[in-house]
């Protein structure tokens, strides 16, 4: 089969294609014929050498944990009713044409969804889902969202609205600011602009926001933190600027604001089946629109990673296979 593999640490330029032998399932596994594979930005730092002290990976190594596709085979003890079923979940080495996983890992994919946006919701429709849930959001909150216009800011703007939320939306630019308005954002803001924060503030009333959302981290995160009105909540889960956002435990402490990070949206299988299903069910009924800005072959997934790291695509970034 065709797959890719990462060589070396380091650019884009590192990402070769190669071929390897079919996986076989085990007990437990099915083999999925792999339909389209989830890109997040995590995967190009890890290729970059980022985060060794958190990942064990080593090349040479087939990158990606997450694929939409058919169930081409089943391993000892699992039930032949999953043939040919269509499927989205993580799997190690996701970057090839076929991928084994765990059948416990498995969400069925609902019919009239496509394979690519089931694709789209692997990840990011878990982990937006999780995070909506763990910081509470509900009806009548002022709600921050920073990277709003990314595959998953996508999906926080939508479903902060549909919980009755008021959104404010910071992305960087018209085409992505146009985006994420015409997804529901009741306000948006530029952050490409030196006073952002400012802005942001006054879009949110002029009291700060019950809840951030910080996609992005780092600089950005931190100013966003001070946006949290006292008593609200801080989700701190996004790291492309190549750090989680830096919070101060005292002053969160002293204005009695709850920080969430990337370790509260860390779920089980169980729970990771029913974030999902969700997903997938919300975007079959049209409730919930992924964006997709750009689809490369998996033979040019060095060309996916460079669109990643260059942030000018809005939404995600998938390989089809």
């Amino acid at each position: 089969m065709q797959a890719v593999q990462v060589k070396a640490f380091g650019g884009p330029e590192v990402l070769e294609t190669a071929d390897l032998p079919d996986p076989a399932p085990g007990p437990g596994e099915v083999l999925i014929e792999v339909d389209h594979v989830d890109t997040i930005f995590v995967e190009t730092q890890i290729r970059a050498g980022w985060g060794r002290a958190y990942f064990d990976t080593e090349p040479p190594y087939v990158p990606g944990g997450g694929v939409s596709g058919t169930v081409a085979a089943v391993g000892a003890g699992v039930a032949d009713g999953w043939l040919g079923r269509r499927v989205a979940s993580f799997v190690r080495g996701a970057y090839a044409e076929r991928a084994t996983a765990a059948v416990t890992s498995l969400t069925p994919v609902p019919d009239g969804l496509d394979l690519r946006t089931a694709a789209a919701l692997v990840h990011d429709g878990v982990t937006a889902r999780g995070v909506l849930d763990v910081t509470g959001v509900g009806a009548g909150d002022r709600v921050l969202v920073l990277g709003a216009s990314g595959g998953m800011g996508t999906l926080l703007v939508q479903s902060a609205r549909a919980r009755g939320a008021r959104v404010v939306a910071c992305a960087r630019g018209g085409h992505k600011l146009a985006l994420v308005r015409d997804l529901g954002a009741d306000a948006v803001v530029d952050v490409s602009a030196g006073g952002w924060p400012e802005t942001a503030r006054a879009a949110l009333g002029g009291s700060g926001a019950d809840v951030v959302l910080d996609g992005v981290g780092g600089e950005p995160g931190a100013r966003s933190f001070a946006l949290v009105a006292d008593g609200g909540r801080f989700s701190a889960h996004g790291a492309p600027t190549g750090g989680f956002a830096p919070v101060d435990p005292e002053e969160a402490k002293r204005r009695g604001v709850t920080v969430f990070g990337i370790a509260d949206v860390q779920f089980d299988e169980d729970e990771v089946r029913r974030l999902r299903t969700a997903a997938l069910r919300e975007a079959a009924a049209g409730r919930l629109r992924p964006v997709v800005g750009r689809v490369f072959p998996l033979a040019e997934a060095a060309a996916a990673h460079a669109a990643v790291e260059g942030r000018a695509v809005v939404g995600k970034v998938l390989l089809k296979a």
